[in-house]
């Protein structure tokens, strides 16, 4: 009885010395998987933080390069002119001397998404640090950035964005948009065999294509020269702002997307499209207002800026006391931001 009782009390002993052994190698075990879980997610976690700092270094680096190209084409922006999206439209000739042969400037009312449109004869005078002479030709040596702080200087306001467009690609988005209706306002009847132009467009209420609207704004007649063409292209702007405003634009919104994608120049970046995208939500449905750049024509053929007359109509078409609104709302804004 005694040996059953002292056997009885080992195996008692060695079931809990095997127990403890047990729980023994549990908790190590327990312990071993808790250390690998947490390296993994140190590791994971340190993995993410690497790659953070990686992509964060890296949208930087683009928005730093994005801000200096576009601090070198602008210069210093004009607060004032927060409240406007204003955008240089550059029409270039298919020549070998790539001059710019339509200067328009438009600009939307962020708020409202009223527009406006300022033409700039492309023989008017001009005199920057290292050339003087026509502003057309200038685009031929020094490209979009040059016209970009010539018109900005000229006019007095911010150009934010630019958009090159040759005439080949300008036919093709026309005739995207199915063709322009146009009230040619006299015979168009003009032959330069030399330049490869041939112009004979009827007067009245026409169907223009592509490239019917191209020899319609390219045309010099003799009344008015290069105030003709000015007025024809302020016309045909009115004309393509209502042509794209009208539904049946729509299903053909990504073709004329696919053009601006890859056959025009432009200084948008990505960084631009969500503001340009809203802008153009925003587009009034109210025809533009138009100016062309006031002066005259000396005898050399140069077109000469008056300048108090621009200034009285710039004032006209960009209020002072919007501006100031502007740039309040814009000083306050950035009070909530840094609040």
């Amino acid at each position: 009885m005694a040996n059953e009782t002292k056997d009885n009390i080992e195996k008692k002993r060695k079931n809990l010395r095997r127990r403890r052994r047990i729980k023994a190698f549990r908790l190590v075990f327990t312990l071993v998987i808790l250390c690998l879980i947490g390296s993994a997610i140190l590791f994971v976690g340190f993995s993410v933080y690497n790659a953070g700092v990686r992509v964060y270094n890296e949208f930087a680096e683009m928005y730093k390069g994005y801000t200096d190209r576009r601090t070198a084409r602008m210069g210093s922006a004009d607060p004032k002119f927060e409240g406007y999206t204003n955008v240089l439209i550059l029409g270039v000739d298919d020549s070998h001397l790539q001059e710019a042969d339509t200067i328009l400037v438009l600009s939307f009312s962020n708020e409202t998404g009223k527009s406006r449109i300022i033409s700039i004869p492309r023989d008017t005078l001009v005199t920057s640090q290292s050339n003087s002479g026509k502003i057309g030709t200038l685009y031929s040596w020094g490209g979009a950035t040059v016209l970009v702080r010539e018109v900005s200087k000229l006019l007095g306001i911010s150009i934010h964005q630019y958009v090159i467009i040759d005439m080949t690609t300008f036919a093709e988005l026309i005739d995207t948009l199915g063709g322009l209706d146009i009230y040619v306002e006299e015979n168009m009847d003009y032959d330069d065999e030399v330049a490869g132009l041939s112009i004979h467009i009827p007067q009245g209420y026409q169907h223009l294509s592509g490239e019917e609207v191209q020899k319609y704004l390219r045309y010099r007649g003799e009344k008015l020269g290069d105030v003709g063409r000015v007025q024809r292209q302020q016309k045909f702007i009115k004309a393509l702002y209502a042509k794209v405003l009208q539904l049946d634009t729509i299903p053909k919104l990504p073709a004329i997307a696919e053009i601006f994608r890859n056959k025009m120049e432009t200084s948008a970046e990505i960084f631009d499209s969500a503001h340009l995208a809203n802008v153009l939500r925003k587009m009034s449905s109210d025809p533009p207002s138009t100016l062309m750049l006031p002066g005259s024509e000396n005898d050399d053929g140069l077109w000469i800026v008056n300048v108090a007359e621009l200034e009285a109509r710039m004032s006209e078409l960009f209020p002072l006391q919007d501006m100031i609104k502007n740039s309040v709302e814009g000083d306050a804004d950035s009070e909530q931001i840094s609040d």
